[in-house]
C-alpha cells in the first residue's frame, strides 16, 4: 500500500461523506475503547511463554554416529526414525 491508496474505501453502495465520516468516528471510538480497556487491565505485559532452549548448539551433533547394523539396517540409515 503507497501513501496515495486511501486508508478506507467504499467497495458497494454509495455513502455519503456524512456517512464515511460517521464510520470513521465509531471505528476510532471502539479502538480507543479497546485501548483504554487494556489499559485499566494493567500496563504490565503478560509473561512471555516459557520455552526450553534450542538443542542447535548441542556439540554432540558435530559427532558422527555409527550406521545401524542387523536386519533392516538399511532402512534406518536412509529413514531415520523410520
Amino acid at each position: 500500500m503507497t501513501s496515495r491508496e486511501p486508508y478506507l474505501s467504499i467497495v458497494r453502495g454509495d455513502a455519503t461523506p456524512e456517512e464515511t465520516a460517521a464510520l470513521v468516528a465509531a471505528l476510532a471510538a471502539q479502538t480507543a475503547a479497546q485501548t483504554a480497556a487494556r489499559a485499566a487491565a494493567g500496563a504490565a505485559r503478560p509473561p512471555a511463554p516459557q520455552t526450553r532452549p534450542g538443542n542447535w548448539r548441542n556439540p554432540a551433533h558435530r559427532l558422527r554416529v555409527g550406521l545401524p547394523h542387523g536386519p533392516g539396517a538399511w532402512r534406518g540409515a536412509v529413514f531415520p526414525g523410520g
